[in-house]
């Protein structure tokens, strides 16, 4: 139960906040559009490699333990 409310709580508190840096948005709220082009596609490829790492991460979990159990 104490969970839950925790878990409701965070979730509306992080409804409210605002995810970008000060200079992103200024950046991007400039006008031109090829630069907040260049914005987002450095995110996306910054945001890439946290997940291919615990991707790697796992998949080396999973075959330690598969290679445990048998």
């Amino acid at each position: 139960m104490f969970k839950k409310i925790v878990f409701f709580i965070v979730l509306f508190f992080s409804l409210q906040t605002s995810a970008q840096c000060a200079m992103c948005k200024a950046v991007v709220e400039g006008g031109n559009e090829t630069m907040a082009e260049g914005v987002n596609n450095g995110i996306t490829y910054l945001m890439v490699f946290p997940y291919l790492l615990v991707g790697v991460l796992f998949y080396f979990i999973y075959r330690h333990k598969k290679k445990a159990n048998s």
